[in-house]
């Protein structure tokens, strides 16, 4: 697979003429999807389905990048696509849909907080698999996770005794973070690890935290489903996705106080401007409401 991007840059080089500042960017744009690839166990460029090309723009996204960052690797990787199936034999081009204009960031969906009540209702906490679902959704709202964050864990990041839990950012960076866990995250993630986890748990479950049916770590495409089953549920017509409980974890945040250097911190950006993006989004909240309710607003000038 490396070979491959090798011989696609010395192509886009030479034959396209492409200036060098260019390919040293689709150098890391291509080599960035190939760990990804690789730490998701694919073995060529052609298992890569519009699927998983959509999910991996969706991980750019938990990674904070820019809308810069994003429009570059969408072009990038559909040339690089573009020549596989010219060159390498590949026969389909997953990244055919993705348009740079579709890269950018769109403003992202909140639940407000009767949502969120309404949304962590719906897991049946008598059996296994919804206290395991209220478990995970209490955590994700905890602390921010990213869904590749959460599906992660394993039981030793889990420390009750001080309400903590580390999250590690996926990837070669190995960057860390402690977050706190509030009460009832607490509460209902200690339920999961003594009775639940054990039932659901396999030969070769191994320290996995949160574990399907087969006793397996839960993958992002089983969470997906999840979340899906309990918004339909819950009858909330805000579209969720695992991000939306990140977005919603930070804009409630910054509603109630918060300063933006210590949402970096908890968000894990290693970039301020990425953070800076839910105090923009508030604005426009505040304003949209604003023209929304107040009587004078509303009213046509005559």
């Amino acid at each position: 697979m490396f070979s491959q991007i090798e011989r696609f840059l010395t192509y886009f080089s030479t034959v396209k003429k492409a200036s060098k500042n260019t390919v040293q960017s689709y150098r890391h744009d291509t080599l960035s999807l190939l760990s990804y690839l690789q730490n998701k166990g694919f073995s060529s460029f052609d298992q890569l389905t519009p699927q998983s090309a959509t999910e991996y723009f969706e991980y750019l996204h938990e990674q904070g990048k820019s809308a810069a960052t994003l429009s570059r690797n969408a072009a990038a990787l559909h040339s690089f696509y573009k020549y596989l199936m010219q060159f390498e034999g590949v026969l389909e081009n997953p990244f055919r849909e993705v348009k740079a204009d579709r890269s950018i960031r769109q403003i992202p969906q909140i639940l407000t907080n009767e949502e969120m009540e309404l949304l962590f209702a719906q897991p049946n906490l008598l059996d296994c698999k919804g206290l395991r679902d209220r478990a995970m959704l209490e955590v994700l709202y905890a602390t921010g996770a990213r869904v590749s964050e959460l599906l992660e864990l394993n039981v030793e990041d889990v420390n009750l005794s001080v309400g903590f839990i580390r999250l590690r950012a996926e990837g070669t960076s190995g960057r860390e973070r402690m977050m706190p866990l509030y009460p009832a995250a607490a509460k209902y993630l200690s339920e999961y690890l003594c009775t639940a986890r054990g039932i659901l748990c396999s030969k070769d479950s191994g320290t996995a935290l949160f574990l399907n049916l087969n006793g397996d770590r839960l993958s992002r495409q089983g969470f997906w489903k999840i979340l899906r089953k309990y918004q339909q549920q819950a009858q909330i017509s805000t579209k969720i996705t695992p991000q939306t409980l990140r977005h919603s974890f930070a804009a409630h945040l910054l509603e109630n106080g918060a300063d933006l250097k210590m949402l970096q911190e908890l968000l894990g950006h290693t970039d301020i401007s990425s953070t800076q993006f839910y105090s923009q989004l508030l604005k426009q909240r505040f304003h949209s409401t604003y023209s929304k309710y107040h009587p004078r607003a509303i009213k046509t000038p005559v």
